[in-house]
């Protein structure tokens, strides 16, 4: 199974304070409409650590119903607890998940040899494939490439990697390291060209939430030699991949759909709505960009 092109991080729809599949499955159509690879519930963007263990299956579960095969579905099922991280990753193996987004153990901070036996427990204990998830800014650590290598060359069922580190030398760094079968995806829309430069194959996206079509048909240009469209695309949309990011993910990118009226632009405590500075700044974006 290859991972190469687009997924979309899917917020997670609130309404009244509880999740709202109605929106969630007709976000997921409009995903699927645009193009997209696959969609990503209940990761980072989905606000996963204030959903409960029930919400957390029943978000997976809405995902692979509205997805119905028409595309990938990678369920979040990263913990800082080996012990959960395997409970929720097979309970999304049995709900019908394509394959499982594992972020570093948070908090703990643990040594190298700790992660690698933590993601080599999880491998052993399901059979979908596993994409490791490095994002040092809110974890506190970095999966190190020489762990990645070793997980990549011992479990066969690690093949990809959410690169979410902000350094494109550190793609290169991977990509010398990993068989060439290893994917490497972007986990920041605005790094997303260059990484694809350095051996990447596509992105998990914050802004296919919003422009599905726009975003697939970025990453296709690139992959399919059509690099000057790759390049006009990012340089038209970095504004935006930018403002997406001034207040903690999901909040702008919620905002940003409330005012296509898509959803509620609710989120859970303690993330908060956006000021209203940030909420002028966003709509001028989006208005300039004739996405409003």
């Amino acid at each position: 199974m290859s991972f190469a092109g687009t997924y979309t991080a899917l917020v997670t729809p609130f309404k009244n304070g509880a999740f709202d599949p109605e929106a969630f499955r007709a976000l997921i159509e409009t995903q699927i409409s645009g193009g997209v690879e696959g969609i990503v519930p209940v990761g980072t963007t989905g606000e996963s650590p204030t959903l409960t263990h029930t919400e957390h299956s029943a978000v997976i579960q809405a995902a692979v119903e509205a997805a119905n095969g028409r595309c990938k579905v990678i369920a979040g099922t990263g913990s800082n607890s080996t012990a959960e991280a395997v409970s929720l990753t097979q309970d999304a193996e049995k709900l019908g998940a394509d394959a499982a987004l594992l972020v570093a153990p948070y908090y703990n901070k643990p040594s190298q040899e700790g992660l690698y036996r933590h993601y080599r427990s999880i491998a052993e204990a399901v059979r979908i494939p596993i994409v490791l998830y490095s994002i040092p800014g809110r974890c506190g650590i970095e999966i190190g490439v020489e762990t990645v290598a070793r997980l990549a060359r011992d479990c066969p069922t690690i093949v990809c990697i959410k690169e979410s580190g902000g350094s494109v030398e550190r793609v290169s760094q991977l990509r010398q390291a990993v068989p060439k079968a290893f994917e490497i995806l972007s986990g920041d829309d605005s790094l997303t060209l260059p990484f694809l430069a350095a051996g990447g194959v596509g992105v998990i996206s914050v802004a296919s939430n919003l422009l599905p079509q726009e975003i697939s048909t970025f990453v296709r240009a690139w992959r399919e030699g059509r690099t000057q469209e790759a390049v006009e695309t990012h340089q038209h949309l970095y504004r935006l991949f930018k403002d997406l990011f001034i207040e903690p993910n999901p909040v702008p990118i919620k905002y940003a759909l409330s005012l296509k009226g898509v959803m509620s632009a609710e989120v859970r405590l303690p993330l908060c709505e956006m000021s209203d500075s940030n909420k002028e700044k966003l709509r001028s974006t989006l208005t300039a960009l004739k996405i409003l």
